[in-house]
């Protein structure tokens, strides 16, 4: 999933496939000047959170791309949990 089609509350990504999928939006946060995205999927929210780095392509639009370094991941998540016991 690579493509972000809207902003706001609700998110529709195209899949591989071409497939439509939505996602609310739950947070963004920024670590180290990076921005990243935690989305739910609306059609099957107990499948849980996804977690997007937000990048800006060459027309300046937001793209949202896998996270596929684990220590990047990692880092996001742990900041994610510490972000929830504060709460």
């Amino acid at each position: 999933m690579t493509e972000d089609q809207n902003h706001g509350d609700v998110v529709v990504l195209i899949d591989e496939d071409g497939t439509e999928h939505e996602f609310s939006v739950l947070e963004y946060l920024e670590i180290e000047e990076q921005v990243y995205v935690v989305l739910l999927p609306e059609e099957n929210p107990e499948e849980g959170a996804f977690v997007f780095r937000v990048e800006v392509d060459d027309d300046g639009e937001e793209v949202l791309t896998d996270i596929e370094d684990d220590d990047e991941f990692d880092r996001v998540v742990n900041v994610l949990e510490s972000e929830e016991l504060e709460q």
